[in-house]
Parts: structure tokens; C-alpha cells; sequence
């Protein structure tokens, strides 16, 4: 059965915490209100909020994130410069989870993180979303555009009534903005700069395992998004792939085929299915291992460009999207949390 498309404002949860049917879909815009998510005794120490984003210049690529996953709150601010491979940044892990602020549901006030060795503010601004992060040794504050008319994809994905996560994932956001690094001005220059977003809350399981990967950029007359994932949803009746053209979602509803090998970095990455066929040029690998012994988190995160081509659904008469040059990641996780 088709997942069906969320067209309403809708919870995501019930009065108890349970998960609410109604909410389960893929919408074009962040329709699920969030606000009831970690209400009621089951479930507890399983609910997980976040915001990432990843920003990708032609010199430099930025990320952050600010989360509590219940227990504690993890936030980093991360640096690469593109040509050297040198990074900067800082990572907290602060338990009990204090010291962050994150809205009920996506839009509906400001994300903070302030732990000792890092700062981050994210705000809803006139004409998009404000970044701003610090560390001692790099800072960076940057404009991600939402353009009129662009689409997000919002998914909610169901293992039980239990748990359940819900996730928006938003590419080839246009961005504009300033770094600071090494006692330097860097420009973020409008134009060739793009952000995304990875949005979620949710209860998890406690051992889970996903890809996911992401690309924006403008190619052969068109801004192109990204957006794939997999092993997290399989079973579920949800997906969160699709393709962005020029602001338009494509939601594809199957899952798709990875094929790579993380003990090989040199080697391409290629991701196939619903019209999609992908692939990934890996430039730099981050890893990272996180073992606590009831908790650990291992997730390898390599960035580069994708290149492939996208056959919209239509029938036979659809023609194919063409793109190459996309800035962006894919990733392997595993987490016990």
C-alpha cells in the first residue's frame, strides 16, 4: 500500500505519547506537530530531538548540531577547509542533557547549545534560517534561504506505536553568509553555497543502523536536491528518498540499493532505485567512534559530489533529469543509544 501524502496539519503523537496513525505519510511541507513527543511513561530515555546542518561552500564545509537524546545533549560544530583537509571545531557530550533549547515542533521558536567549549544559536529569520556557531578557534554565521515555493521532505517513520521517528529533511537550500577560521574572513558566497537540514524527533530502538546521503547544487540548467536513505526504514512502509528540482520534491516511495565499501574510501559510492540511478565521489572521510559501553555511536561521514540522473515518474514519456557536481555526503551509522 502507497504511503499515503500528508496534506494537513496533523499530530504526531496521541494525549499518551503513542504514536498517532494520522501522522503517518510524507508531506511536501513540515506538517507534524511535534510538541507531544517524550509525553507519558513509555518509552522513556528513548526520546531523541535534533537539528543538523551541513553547510557546503566551494572551499569549506560546516556542520552542527545541537541534540538531547533524552539522557544527555550532544552538539558539535565541525570545520573541513576543502583544499588542505584540515579541520577545526568542538564537540560536547553534557549529561544529564542541560545547557539546549529546542523547539516542540520544527519553526516554532530558536535551537541553543552552550556547553564549554561551543556555542550555537539557530533562528528563524525573514527569509530563511540563521546559523551561527562558535568555538574557540572557529566561528561561522550563515543564512540558509528558503525560497518561495521550495519543498521539504517530512516523513514519519513507524517501527510500532512506540516508536516512531519524524524526520524532515531539507536540501539545496541556497546559503550566504561569513566564516572566521585562523584569524581569517572566509566567504560563504551566495550563489554557490548550500545548506541542509536533517530535522528530527522521535523515539528510537535502542540498537539501530541507517545510510544516508545528500546533494545540492545547480546542474545542466537546474538546482538539484538529493536526498537518500536506507536500513532504518526497511519494514517500516516509509522511505525518505527523493529528488528536488528546482523546488519541486519527488518522493520516491521504495527503497533504494547501496552499493560501496568503507574499507576502500577511494572508491565510488552508488545508490540506484525509483528512477534514480547516483553517484557519490568520496574526497575526505570524517570518523567518528563514540564506545561508553551501554552506549556507543559509530558513524563514518564522507563528503564529495554526485553526478547521475533522475527519471521523474510519469509513464514512459517522462524525461531524465541529468546532474553532476552536486555538493554533498553520504554516511554509515550505527548507534546503541
Amino acid at each position: 500500500m502507497p504511503l499515503p501524502e500528508i496534506t494537513e496539519r496533523v499530530p504526531l503523537t496521541l494525549p499518551d505519547g503513542r504514536l498517532d496513525r494520522r501522522a503517518v505519510g510524507w508531506a511536501r511541507r513540515p506538517l507534524v506537530d511535534t510538541d507531544g513527543v517524550g509525553r507519558g511513561l513509555r518509552g522513556r530515555g528513548r526520546t531523541k530531538r535534533w537539528e543538523y546542518w551541513g553547510v557546503m561552500t566551494p572551499t569549506h564545509v560546516l556542520a552542527l548540531t545541537v541534540s538531547s537524546i533524552d539522557y544527555a545533549a550532544v552538539h558539535e560544530v565541525w570545520v573541513l577547509d576543502r583544499a588542505s583537509g584540515r579541520t577545526w571545531g568542538a564537540a560536547a557530550t553534557v549529561v544529564p542533557s542541560r545547557g539546549v533549547v529546542l523547539p516542540g515542533t520544527l519553526g516554532d521558536g530558536p535551537a541553543r547549545a552552550r556547553a564549554k567549549a561551543l556555542a550555537i544559536d539557530l533562528d528563524e529569520v525573514e527569509g530563511g534560517t540563521r546559523l551561527r556557531a562558535r568555538t574557540r578557534d572557529v566561528s561561522f554565521d550563515v543564512v540558509a534561504e528558503l525560497p518561495h515555493g521550495h519543498e521539504r521532505l517530512a516523513v514519519v517513520v513507524p517501527w510500532s506505536d512506540t516508536r516512531f521517528q519524524y524526520t524532515v529533511k531539507d536540501v539545496a537550500r541556497p546559503a550566504r553568509g561569513t566564516l572566521w577560521v585562523d584569524g581569517r574572513t572566509v566567504d560563504v558566497p551566495a550563489g554557490s553555497s548550500w545548506a541542509v537540514l536533517d530535522h528530527g524527533r522521535g523515539r528510537w530502538p535502542y540498537d539501530v543502523r541507517w545510510n544516508w546521503g545528500a546533494g545540492s547544487g545547480e546542474s545542466h540548467g537546474h538546482v538539484v536536491g538529493l536526498q537518500v536513505g536506507g536500513r532504518w526504514t526497511v519494514g517500516t512502509g516509509s522511505t525518505e528518498n527523493a529528488v528536488l528540482v528546482d523546488g519541486r520534491l519527488h518522493h520516491l516511495p521504495d527503497e533504494l540499493v547501496w552499493d560501496y565499501d568503507l574499507a576502500d574510501p577511494d572508491r565510488p559510492w552508488r545508490v540506484t532505485g525509483g528512477g534514480l540511478d547516483a553517484t557519490f565521489e568520496p574526497f575526505r572521510t570524517k570518523v567518528t567512534r563514540t564506545n561508553l559501553g551501554v552506549v556507543s555511536s559509530s558513524t563514518d561521514q564522507c563528503f564529495g559530489t554526485w553526478s547521475g540522473t533522475f527519471t521523474p515518474p510519469g509513464g514512459t514519456g517522462a524525461r531524465p533529469v541529468r546532474f553532476a557536481g552536486l555538493d554533498g555526503w553520504a554516511e554509515e551509522v550505527h548507534n546503541r543509544w
